[in-house]
């Protein structure tokens, strides 16, 4: 067995983040040759990846799966740590089959998806699936939410190369240019993102707390009180229009709304619900300080 000196363990760790022991462990099981001890921490996957479980994954993708013929799609957000990962084609490939398990396999949450056995390899779970690409692409990935529908007619459309996705389900008089069309609305609408399918739907208290500020702002214009009222209702109406997905301008005619278009193309079309996720809303990105980072690198390298 070839001698494993020092120098090529620290080698080896740092080409790959992974711990000196592990290392170490690698070279002895192929003889010291540090391609190969490189594939076997890869396959291995965890000593790599748990290097990366503290960085913050704020980049990704936003991807999509729909079965028509079972009426089932599911819309996924897998997160890694950069914009030029997020672009490559393991990343997508990744993204996709996730949205296919989802899809398939019909989780209760994120935990739950993680225990899975991956549908197109059962010797696999999710989360060993996730933790060998974190290795092999060398950065965090992590899947951050999900959603799934079933029943009816499902579609989806990713929008911007995957910054935005939206899942719709409907029921009733099947089009499926009607429902691609209400995709897309859901995804390219602006300035406002439609939040509910209909007013009925608004949350009473998101009602209540729109009126106050623009009771509030009616009042800062200056506006006697007898009128405020008025233009109140007036102004809800807007807000109605603003976050009501049926009663927005259609992106393709503004001079008619979505719930018109439906009713002109496909009467009887019933929009159920809808799931629009927009890439890292919420994730804060971590400003990389490099020169400390190539300072610890060192650093850890010389320990």
């Amino acid at each position: 067995m070839a001698e494993i000196s020092a120098k090529i363990v620290m080698e080896l760790r740092g080409r790959t983040g992974a711990g000196m022991m592990d290392c170490k462990k690698a070279l002895a099981a192929v003889e010291g040759d540090m391609e190969k001890a490189i594939d076997y921490l890869r396959e291995k996957g965890l000593a790599a990846a748990a290097k990366k479980q503290s960085r913050i994954a704020a980049e990704g993708l936003v991807g999509s799966f729909v079965c028509k013929e079972c009426a089932t799609g599911a819309l996924v957000e897998v997160n890694c740590e950069t914009d030029f990962v997020a672009k490559t084609d393991k990343f997508k490939a990744l993204v996709s089959d996730v949205a296919e398990q989802v899809a398939k396999k019909n989780p209760a949450d994120v935990d739950a998806l993680l225990k899975q056995p991956f549908f197109k390899d059962e010797s696999t779970t999710i989360e060993q699936m996730v933790t060998a690409a974190t290795a092999e692409i060398g950065e965090k990935i992590s899947i951050r939410r999900f959603v799934r529908y079933e029943g009816g007619i499902v579609e989806s459309y990713i929008h911007m190369g995957g910054k935005v996705g939206v899942l719709v389900q409907a029921e009733g008089t099947p089009n499926e240019e009607v429902i691609h069309d209400v995709a897309l609305q859901i995804a390219a609408a602006s300035p406002v993102a439609p939040e509910y399918v209909r007013r009925e739907e608004v949350d009473p208290s998101h009602l209540e707390h729109e009126k106050e500020i623009l009771i509030a702002q009616a009042r800062n214009e200056g506006k006697p009180e007898n009128i405020i009222e008025k233009m109140v209702q007036g102004r809800i109406v807007k807000f109605y229009k603003e976050v009501c997905l049926l009663e927005q301008a259609f992106v393709k005619d503004a001079d008619i709304s979505v719930g018109k278009m439906i009713e002109q193309k496909a009467k009887g079309l019933n929009i159920v619900r809808f799931t629009r996720y927009k890439m890292g809303d919420g994730l804060e990105k971590k400003v990389n300080d490099l020169a400390a980072e190539v300072a610890e690198q060192i650093g850890s390298m010389q320990k």
